[in-house]
């Protein structure tokens, strides 16, 4: 029997780095074990604000994938300024206060000119190319995933055109989440967005998304069928290093100007000055982009000797330091608009068999994850001395060599059994 073909069409894939390019990258990778055959739509020549080259290797050499040109308004804007345009691309939006002239603008312009997103001016060209693509290769299936959300209207058209079977992909949600209110979006440019939203989520036939909080957001406003699907961790072929000689905390991924517990790093501070035996084991992993913020509130609560800054690594750079880790860090922004999301690297994180101790609002879909797991500890932003508490705990655990983790149910969050459920909807 034939596999069934499906398209996906997708704004990021390799050598695209950071979370957004893995998930239907490693979807890729096993749907063909579910007969299924990955026909994958991306751009020919992309703004890509990261690079991770050594994504590539993990593309399928048997996958079909298919290129168009698109025109990148980021190029422009890099005429105007190459840092600010890089920083907005890649989500590190500076506080209002903190914003310069042009970062204002450019902030503007992106909100109210491109709608939904900068990438908007690619749904045209692409739904004409992929129209006569679809009948010629007789796809049934399209499955959009966003953000980009302006690659759901691809979809959207595609479906009012060849009334194809649409499956809408959300990674994070669209008109809640955090970053909209930055953009200084005018009454009718929110407007725009909600009903674009709104056209989306009543025309797909079906819809995922990664945390069950989206779910309940989305559940109001429509009747379609709603699936969530996470993200998660997949096989690799790094051999578990050597556990670091430091007592090292581990932050890995972009830490953002509103990703900044000021409890936890007093917390730390206090630690230091209070536990001779903490100050000279004590080391603070910075993995990734960090805002200038949080480096001055580090510098602050005089935390720069401690600081390993190391910057953005490739992926496997990441996983290696994740096991390397005596402990990992994960925060998300104190705001409702967050509770929905589930940073990619959390099943990473509990892969690792590295002990997690995660900062963010409460009635999170991480925090229920991590309990349900016994992968670590999450706090509330307001829980100094719980923080406190438990950072010494596994202070004392890695001087008696016994920092560990005993994992309960991570085999759903495989990406092969996660790629079952999608194989499902298809």
């Amino acid at each position: 029997m034939a596999k069934k073909k499906v398209l996906i069409i997708t704004y990021y894939w390799p050598p695209a780095g950071g979370p957004g390019v893995q998930r239907w990258l490693k979807f890729v990778k096993y749907l063909p074990e579910y007969d299924i055959d990955p026909i994958v739509y991306c751009p020919k020549n992309p703004n890509y604000a990261i690079i991770d080259e050594s994504l590539s290797s993990g593309i399928p050499k048997e996958v079909t994938i298919i290129k168009q040109p698109i025109r990148e308004p980021y190029r422009l804007a890099s005429l105007l300024s190459k840092k600010s345009s890089k920083e907005i691309s890649s989500g590190v939006i500076p506080k209002q206060e903190k914003q310069t002239f042009i970062q204002k603008l450019l902030l503007y312009v992106r909100g109210n000119f491109f709608i939904p997103d900068a990438r908007k001016n690619w749904v045209k060209p692409s739904v004409k190319y992929l129209s006569d693509y679809i009948k010629k290769e007789q796809i049934e299936t399209i499955i959009t995933t966003g953000p980009p959300h302006s690659l759901h209207l691809i979809g959207l058209q595609l479906k009012e055109q060849l009334g194809v079977k649409w499956i809408a992909d959300f990674r994070d949600p669209w008109t809640t989440i955090g970053y909209h209110k930055k953009l200084k979006l005018s009454k009718s440019s929110q407007k725009k967005h909600k009903q674009f939203e709104h056209d989306v989520l009543n025309a797909a036939n079906q819809i995922i998304v990664t945390s069950e909080n989206t779910k309940q957001e989305f559940a109001l406003k429509t009747n379609k069928p709603i699936t969530v699907i996470t993200n998660g961790y997949d096989t690799h072929h790094i051999e578990k290093p050597v556990k670091d000689s430091k007592f090292t905390l581990s932050h890995i991924g972009s830490l953002l100007s509103e990703r900044n517990p000021k409890q936890l790093w007093e917390a730390l501070s206090e630690l230091i000055n209070e536990n001779e035996s903490f100050n000279k084991s004590f080391q603070l992993n910075l993995i990734g982009v960090v805002s200038e913020d949080v480096i001055q509130t580090l510098k602050n609560f005089k935390l720069s000797h401690h600081i390993n800054n190391v910057g953005y690594v490739l992926h496997d750079e990441a996983l290696k330091a994740q096991m390397q880790s005596r402990v990992l860090l994960m925060v998300e922004i104190n705001s409702e608009d967050t509770k929905a999301i589930i940073p990619g690297k959390l099943f990473e994180y509990m892969a690792s068999h590295t002990p997690i101790i995660a900062v963010g609002p409460n009635d999170t879909d991480v925090e229920r994850i991590i309990k349900s797991t016994n992968t670590g500890r999450y706090f509330y932003y307001n829980q100094k001395e719980e923080i406190k508490s438990q950072i010494l705990s596994y202070f004392e655990a890695y001087k008696s060599n016994t920092l560990t983790t005993q994992p309960i149910g991570l085999q759903q969050y495989s990406r092969k059994a996660l790629t079952k459920l999608v194989s499902q909807l298809i």
